[in-house]
């Protein structure tokens, strides 16, 4: 394992997926920080200003759109690449988050997290 010290912040509510994300990431020489909620993500970004972000839109607290529009608005903030993941496949649901600043949008249940992480890879060479 080759450790390339860029910190990714995974913020999920399912603890399963957090779990087998931290795995994945870690063995790819991730370091991972995560948390349960919007609130307390918005709060771990600001404190650890981590190299990317990966978002679940539909969080308990602040949802992920919400939580889109506190990091892209902060100017400590802005600059992190953010990455959604979601179960909402509409098109108005992806155009939402990218308006707000998404770098990309992903839907849980077409991609695994082998892509997603060598997607963010591409993000933070």
């Amino acid at each position: 394992m080759i450790k390339n010290n860029k910190k990714v912040l995974i913020i999920e509510d399912d603890r399963f997926l957090v779990k087998a994300y931290q795995i994945k990431f870690t063995s790819a020489g991730f370091n991972i920080i995560s948390a349960t909620d919007g609130a307390t993500g918005l709060d771990l970004a600001r404190k650890e200003l981590p190299s990317l972000v990966i978002l679940d839109l539909m969080l308990p607290k602040m949802n992920g759109f919400e939580f889109l529009k506190a990091i892209k608005a902060d100017e400590k903030t802005k600059h992190i690449p953010v990455i959604t993941i979601s179960v909402l496949g509409q098109s108005a649901d992806y155009e939402k988050a990218i308006s707000l600043g998404a770098e990309d949008y992903f839907i849980k249940t077409d991609h695994t997290i082998e892509e997603i992480v060598e997607k963010v890879k591409s993000y933070i060479k």
